[in-house]
């Protein structure tokens, strides 16, 4: 099985930080984590109109912001290393920069695990512009495309792509899974 993963709340279990970093951003001070990770799990996008973030602001200090907070506090998520080794090829496509997403993999000995890693340093537009994933579909014939939100989703379905919703129930997906534990008994049965 040939796999495109989204990095962050699918591989890594980065939302705890990612919630931390827009929460400097915005000024209300009153917004709880919660109301934070509600939106990112929709979009930045949505989260910056939402709070009212300047765009050029989140822009320049959301990634400084995000990058700060050590590898350590960026886990991957249980069981996710077992669907990697099984995989024939993994791919990612993030918004993350690429020194972040290459520091997090490094640290905890996982970049082995990827053939290609596209970024927001290589020039595709932001997801759910299909691009990336043509391009990635074209080259290693992706059989499924794991994401954690619409926009992770949305493109693969438009290229025909089997999708897999991670730890959201309420987004159209062929497979849905709560946990890796329970991968192969979901995606392969």
């Amino acid at each position: 099985m040939n796999i495109l993963w989204d990095f962050d709340g699918t591989i890594f279990d980065t939302y705890p930080t990612i919630v931390k970093a827009v929460k400097e951003l915005v000024e209300n001070r009153s917004v709880t984590e919660e109301e934070v990770l509600q939106k990112m799990k929709i979009s930045s996008e949505v989260a910056i109109n939402y709070f009212n973030i300047s765009k050029s602001v989140f822009d320049e200090r959301f990634h400084a912001l995000e990058q700060q907070l050590h590898p350590k506090d960026k886990p991957p998520f249980p069981y996710v290393e077992k669907v990697l080794k099984a995989a024939n090829t993994n791919v990612i496509v993030t918004h993350k920069g690429k020194q972040s997403a290459l520091d997090i993999l490094e640290y905890y000995g996982m970049h082995h695990y990827f053939k290609e890693i596209i970024t927001k340093d290589d020039g595709y537009k932001r997801k759910p512009d299909r691009g990336a994933y043509e391009y990635l579909h074209n080259k290693y014939n992706i059989d499924l495309v794991i994401g954690d939100r619409e926009l992770d989703l949305k493109p693969a379905r438009e290229l025909g792509i089997k999708t897999c919703a991670f730890q959201n129930k309420d987004i159209e997906a062929d497979y849905h899974i709560e946990t890796y534990k329970n991968f192969f008994a979901v995606v392969q049965k």
